[in-house]
């Protein structure tokens, strides 16, 4: 990329508070935009979700798709409303559509305890969070979405791991520890699995042990879900960075979540070899959508995220840079005591992007 070239956001606000929380992430970037030479957007908002399914039947259209094909990235906010459904009963997903559209295997979740913000663990404070999920996040258990067999007597759907995404899957995580162990933290990789049960979970746990033979700069593991579980909800600090299977990822990476503030803290990407998409792990939050109550903080460092990512691919020092001020504004303006609705606090949508906003400068 051309420094004098600019970056093209797909952007994707969705429904419910989605929308809400896009509008502060896209004003930071433009601040950061205005502050960086080199750093340059281009945004095209498109529409995707429950809202856009009532209103045309579909719920992701070929445009969008389109759209995002073509774009440096994805940002997404928000999508899926409770009451609207397709026919078969399931909620409307976009979000799950793109990732197999675009085979974007490595569900990267962060898990960070942002300076004053309160964790449920005893002994986060002293200790501190920082690992990351990595989810599988194309086969597994959600292969079979819209392909189980229901009958009067019983209902099947069908778990699915390969040896091709597994190998790119834990070279992306043993890629991932190293940068990690590169910044001073740990540098270990812990693969999550039912290798005791499961054959398809031994596959799993074999592919990982041949493919850490190629990075032996970081340290492998092995730990059951359940006995990880167990450990996420005690010592959450023993642990860098967990690769894992899809429905395992999709149940940990909530966990993770309420461990450092709840959903609102807690970003998201879902990356391929080729794209990627960036949305906080919360939903549309239709409880609180229209009260200005929903807290940004996670769009926001899913935007750091893509920032990342970009700076990365791209070799860009300024999105590196840039990607750097947005955590850190994030923490000084919750270490000045920010508190949004979900922690006890009256700081809403506004107050929260303002204070963030502010600690940029």
């Amino acid at each position: 990329m051309d420094a004098n070239d600019s970056f093209h956001i797909a952007v994707i606000a969705g429904d419910g508070i989605g929308t809400e929380v896009m509008a502060p992430a896209l004003e930071i970037l433009r601040k950061l935009e205005a502050s960086h030479a080199g750093l340059k957007f281009r945004f095209t908002e498109a529409p995707a979700g429950a809202n856009h399914y009532r209103e045309t039947g579909t719920a992701l259209p070929e445009a969008t798709v389109k759209l995002c094909d073509e774009a440096d990235a994805v940002l997404l906010g928000a999508c899926g409303l409770p009451d609207v459904r397709y026919p078969d009963g399931t909620e409307i997903a976009p979000q799950v559509e793109l990732r197999k559209i675009f085979d974007l295997y490595a569900g990267v979740r962060p898990a960070r305890l942002v300076p004053g913000v309160a964790s449920p663990i005893v002994g986060a404070a002293e200790h501190g969070i920082d690992f990351v999920v990595i989810r599988e996040s194309t086969e597994g258990l959600f292969a079979s979405m819209g392909k189980g067999v229901v009958t009067q007597d019983e209902a099947r759907e069908t778990l699915v791991i390969t040896r091709k995404t597994c190998e790119r899957l834990f070279d992306f995580s043993f890629r991932l520890a190293a940068r990690r162990k590169a910044r001073g933290l740990r540098g270990q990789l812990t693969c999550v699995d039912k290798a005791n049960v499961f054959k398809a979970f031994a596959f799993f746990r074999k592919i990982f042990d041949e493919r850490a033979a190629r990075f032996p700069e970081v340290a492998a593991a092995h730990v059951y879900i359940d006995a990880c579980s167990a450990v996420l909800v005690r010592k959450p600090w023993d642990f860098d960075v967990l690769v894992t299977e899809n429905m395992f990822g999709d149940i940990l990476s909530d966990l993770a979540a309420g461990l450092i503030g709840g959903m609102g803290m807690a970003p998201s990407a879902d990356i391929g070899d080729t794209h990627a998409v960036f949305q906080p792990c919360h939903g549309t939050a239709p409880d609180i959508m229209g009260t200005g109550r929903a807290n940004p903080a996670a769009m926001i460092l899913s935007a750091a995220m893509m920032l990342d990512w970009l700076a990365e691919r791209h070799d860009h020092k300024a999105a590196a840079e840039a990607a750097r001020r947005i955590e850190q504004a994030v923490d000084r303006a919750f270490a000045a005591g920010l508190k949004p609705c979900e922690m006890g606090g009256r700081d809403g949508t506004q107050a929260i992007a303002r204070a963030v906003m502010a600690a940029l400068d």
